[in-house]
């Protein structure tokens, strides 16, 4: 998939956003081709070069990114030369789904296996024991906690589950 068609996909955009953030998302979303260094993306994007180093270090963590060093032979200076490799950005997309819906998994199962309680004034939850350790009152303002129906919860975390497993061809009976 070349960088353009990456790029223009929102999927593809949130990730970068999300590794990166908001300072380096300038680096992340104009991958010059071929090699190209800190100094001169920070100039051209008109950007600190130390967030400039942060974007490229993130990217490189997350096989993004690659870069060579080539050492001045009279200062001794090493200068990174750094190249986008974006290629991997479906394979780690998929990689983060299956971690979500393991994620999802545990939480749903926690969710299902626990009776929780609510304060409605101060919109806190607590677990049965929590709640019972309390006096089933709440410690900030000392309301009585109401055990609270989360079958809404796990319900729309079983609609998530479902989504995702179709996406991954996960074959999976809840």
């Amino acid at each position: 998939m070349a960088f353009e068609d990456l790029l223009g996909d929102p999927v593809i955009q949130k990730y970068l956003h999300e590794l990166v953030g908001p300072k380096g998302m300038p680096v992340a979303a104009a991958p010059p081709d071929g090699e190209v260094t800190d100094e001169e993306l920070a100039e051209e994007l008109d950007l600190e070069l130390n967030d400039v180093r942060r974007a490229l270090f993130i990217l490189y963590e997350n096989d993004l990114a690659t870069y060579r060093r080539l050492r001045d032979e009279d200062s001794g200076w090493l200068t990174y030369l750094w190249t986008f490799e974006y290629d991997n950005i479906p394979e780690n997309l998929e990689t983060e789904m299956y971690r979500l819906h393991q994620a999802l998994e545990d939480r749903r199962e926690y969710e299902q296996n626990h009776e929780f309680y609510l304060c409605e004034i101060c919109s806190i939850r607590f677990e049965f024991g929590e709640a019972m350790d309390f006096g089933f009152e709440c410690p900030e303002c000392g309301s009585p906690v109401e055990s609270m129906d989360n079958s809404r919860l796990v319900h729309a975390m079983d609609n998530r589950l479902d989504a995702l497993e179709d996406e991954l061809n996960i074959d999976v009976q809840h």
